[in-house]
């Protein structure tokens, strides 16, 4: 596999990290760079180990994580989507709450965003990949672009907190349906 292929998987791959990076931007108010490290920290060492798990396992268990992949990610995003809106439109989350870096939420998000990769790490195993060199890459990126993506959300939810909200949960509900359509072949 190219270098070039390999960079576009780690951006494909990274992408969900991204979008939902973004939203827990907009919970941030304090130690905005701690939380920013801690969020990518997180969302990376899971797209470095699904990836990794998916080509231990090779085929072996191809055909049961592939039927089910986009499900377990539909339900996770869109629940933690939902919730995200229900707290935007019932103000039901307290500042204080918000304010705290919920480590089980962190831990399911990045679960969440990472299912793909452990298909694309399956594949991976039936391809000429140095493992280390594309796992390395996806987690860089993924890393990278989490970061950012706390910064930004950060940003624009000290601004515009309720609608900003709002469209996270939108993002997240949408990032899970499309995650669930285009595994069932309509999108």
């Amino acid at each position: 596999m190219t270098l070039p292929a390999l960079i576009l998987i780690a951006f494909g791959v990274s992408a969900d990290a991204f979008a939902v990076a973004l939203t827990e931007g907009l919970q941030v108010r304090r130690r905005v760079i701690r939380n920013a490290l801690v969020i990518a920290a997180a969302f990376a060492l899971f797209q470095v180990a699904m990836p990794l798990i998916g080509w231990s396992i090779g085929t072996l268990f191809a055909r049961c994580i592939t039927a089910v992949d986009h499900w377990i990610a539909f339900v996770l995003l869109v629940l933690i989507g939902g919730k995200m809106l229900w707290e935007a439109l019932t103000g039901g989350a307290d500042e204080d709450a918000a304010r705290r870096l919920d480590v089980k939420r962190l831990l399911l998000l990045s679960f969440a965003t990472s299912v793909d990769a452990l298909a694309v790490g399956i594949s991976f195993a039936f391809l000429d990949v140095n493992i280390w060199a594309a796992v390395g890459l996806v987690g860089v990126t993924t890393l990278v672009l989490s970061v950012a993506a706390v910064l930004i959300g950060h940003r624009v939810g000290a601004r515009f907190k309720k609608p900003a909200e709002l469209a996270g949960g939108v993002v997240l509900v949408f990032i899970g349906t499309q995650v669930l359509l285009e595994h069932l072949g309509v999108w």
